[in-house]
Formats: structure tokens, C-alpha cells, sequence
């Protein structure tokens, strides 16, 4: 009589559909079980799509025919979203979630406030991903402590960088410290599509995005290559930095890209001496912003020293000093990110193409 372990080596000649790796590999073959003459096979895929469906269906049908087996075959997938960034292309199938946390303007703390939701998500047990996508200024090596680290080359395809429980791949690991990257557009496109298909990610349960200020090349291709599932803007309470983080939500919009919320950095400031928080930047000038797209208030992050101590030495502060007041913020924001994302996942898709912005 067969055995379930032979089930599961014969299952390992059916490659995903436009993909190299067999769903074995990809740890889509949930359960294997024999009764007599019936055999019971539950798949899991990522995909919505019904082609796909039908193709592994048809696939691992003839596959077994052979047995002479009764086979009962579940294929469970995703429902469709209503629509997609890419129209449901997915050139990353092994992961759940992917994230695009984007700002309309530089120095408003978009990197910090990636790394550190990365890590908040890692600690409450999630597969993290981070994937620097900021060609112009890829300062995630230093933040994440893996500055000078060199990666490993399997044959053309490369291997993320563990850091924090986090994988972790960037630009800047892989060109000479200090290069200024002069990239024009197409060369920028080039650039994330050849990440995106080169890096050895492990399953994951969410990617995140560190994406350049603006909205250009860098946003376009990333929407074009995977169903992106929300997008994150991250801004401070001056009126020029959320006159630019119109521009960023209007193009999460355009792509449709369901926007999970904002995040209002320097949203005061912490005094070390006395633990009391100044307004000293504003506070709470997302509102009308936050309203206007319908979306949430993801988190107020302070002003606080430990947070640029802890990015200079390659520590962020969720590491450094876990129990502090911002630590804390990044953890109630990141289960609001991951709530919204189940929220994604379980409708199929939040249409935002009918949100009218208004100019502030």
C-alpha cells in the first residue's frame, strides 16, 4: 500500500504554475491522508486566481491517476480581491502580506518607523520581511545593525540577511559603501523587479517596503510586480510635510492600494529628564488627513533620544529599550497594521478608487 510519504514525493514533480519551485517546496501541501482506497489531499495556495486553481487540479489528478485511489483534493485560495495593484501578478508567492510604507518627503522618519513596525510585527511572532526598496539612500544596513555585511550568492539568486528575527535584504548590501546610485527611471524599475525575483525569501507572513520619498519609478514598479496589500504613509504634523503626504495617499489611490493608515511621526517630543511630552512639532494635525482618505490613525511616534541612539547603532529602539513609551506605540500600531490586513484578506480587497481627497 502507498504510503503518504510517496504521495508527497510524487507531489514534488508539480511546479507552481510560472515558477521554477514545486508546491512542495513552497509548503502549499498542507495535508496528506490515506483510508483504505481514498486518499485526501488539502493545497493552499496564494493565488485568487481560478486558472491556477484548475491547473494544479488537473495537474495532481493525473499526477496520481496511477493509484487507482478515490482522491478527495481541496485546493483553498485567497478570495479575489476586487482589485489589484497588478491585476493579481504575484512574483512572490511564498508570502502573505506586502506592505508599502511610503512618505510624500524625505526626513520625516520613514525609514525608522519601517524598521521598527518590521521588528513590533517579529516580536509578536510574525515572519518578517524587509525589503529596502530606497535606491537613492538605502540607509536600512545601518539602522538594522547589518552595515558591511555581505550576502550570500547562490548561483544569480541571493539570501536575506538575518537581523532582529527579521529578513532583511537592501541596495546597500550590495554596491560599495558610500556609492551614489545616479539611476535614471527605467534603471530604478530594473532594480526592484531584479530584487523582487532574485532574493531567497523564506515563507512569510508579511513584506514590508521601505520605499524612496515621493511617489515615482521605485512606487510604479513595486505595484506592477506584486498585489500589493496596503500601503502605510508615514508623515510629521507640519502643514509642508502633510501637504506632500496628500500626494503619497492620492498615489496609494491611483495604484489601488488600500490604504491601511498613517502613521504622525515627531508627534511630540519625550523629555529624558522628566518623561513628560511636548507638542513642540504640533500633535494630532493628521486628523482632517486621516478623515478625508477614510482610514485610521495608525500611531502617534514622540520625539524621543533612544530612537536615534538606537538607529545609529544598528539597534532600533523596540530592541533597545522595549518597555518605553515609543516601543510600546509601535506595538499598538502594529496590531492595528495586522488587523487591517486580515481585514484585507477577508474581504478580498478594499476598493479605494472612489475616495475623492480634498486639497488641505
Amino acid at each position: 500500500m502507498i504510503q503518504t510519504s510517496e504521495v508527497k514525493e510524487i507531489l514534488t514533480k508539480i511546479l507552481y504554475p510560472g515558477f521554477k519551485k514545486n508546491i512542495v517546496e513552497f509548503n502549499f501541501v498542507k495535508t496528506i491522508s490515506r483510508e483504505e482506497n481514498k486518499l485526501n489531499i488539502e493545497v493552499e495556495i496564494p493565488s485568487a486566481s481560478t486558472e491556477i486553481k484548475e491547473q494544479l487540479h488537473q495537474e495532481i489528478n493525473k499526477r496520481l491517476s496511477f493509484l487507482n485511489l478515490e482522491l478527495t483534493l481541496i485546493i483553498n485560495q485567497p478570495a479575489p480581491p476586487k482589485e489589484s495593484s497588478s491585476n493579481g501578478k504575484n512574483v512572490l508567492p511564498n508570502i502573505q502580506h506586502f506592505v508599502m510604507v511610503s512618505s510624500g518627503k524625505g526626513g520625516v522618519g520613514k525609514s525608522t518607523t519601517t524598521v521598527n513596525l518590521a521588528i513590533a510585527l517579529a516580536q509578536q511572532g510574525k515572519r518578517v520581511g524587509l525589503l529596502d526598496a530606497d535606491v537613492y539612500g538605502p540607509n536600512i544596513p545601518r539602522m538594522m545593525g547589518i552595515e558591511g555585511v555581505q550576502p550570500v550568492f547562490l548561483g544569480q539568486n541571493i539570501k536575506p540577511i538575518m537581523a532582529h528575527d527579521i529578513q532583511v535584504m537592501s541596495i546597500g548590501s550590495l554596491v560599495a559603501r558610500g556609492s551614489s546610485l545616479i539611476w535614471k527611471g527605467a534603471m530604478v524599475t530594473q532594480a526592484i523587479e531584479q530584487m523582487l525575483e532574485d532574493i531567497l525569501w523564506d515563507k512569510l507572513d508579511v513584506l514590508l517596503f521601505d520605499m524612496p520619498p515621493g511617489t515615482g519609478d521605485a512606487q510604479l514598479a513595486l505595484a506592477q510586480s506584486l498585489p500589493v496589500t496596503a500601503g502605510v504613509a508615514v508623515t510629521t504634523p507640519q502643514k509642508v510635510a502633510l501637504d506632500d503626504t496628500i500626494r503619497s495617499m492620492d498615489m496609494f489611490n491611483a495604484l489601488k492600494i488600500p490604504i491601511a493608515g498613517v502613521v504622525e511621526n515627531m508627534s511630540g517630543f519625550i523629555c529624558p529628564e522628566n518623561g513628560k511630552e511636548y507638542n513642540i512639532f504640533g500633535k494630532g494635525t493628521t486628523a482632517p488627513l486621516v478623515e478625508n482618505f477614510q482610514t485610521q490613525l495608525l500611531g502617534e511616534i514622540p520625539i524621543e533620544p533612544a530612537i536615534r541612539e538606537g538607529g545609529d547603532a544598528g539597534i532600533p529602539i523596540t530592541v533597545l529599550a522595549p518597555e518605553c513609551e515609543t516601543s510600546k506605540r509601535y506595538k499598538e500600531m502594529a496590531d492595528r497594521l495586522w488587523i487591517y490586513l486580515n481585514k484585507i484578506n477577508q474581504s478580498g480587497g478594499v476598493d479605494n478608487s472612489t475616495i475623492q481627497p480634498t486639497i488641505f
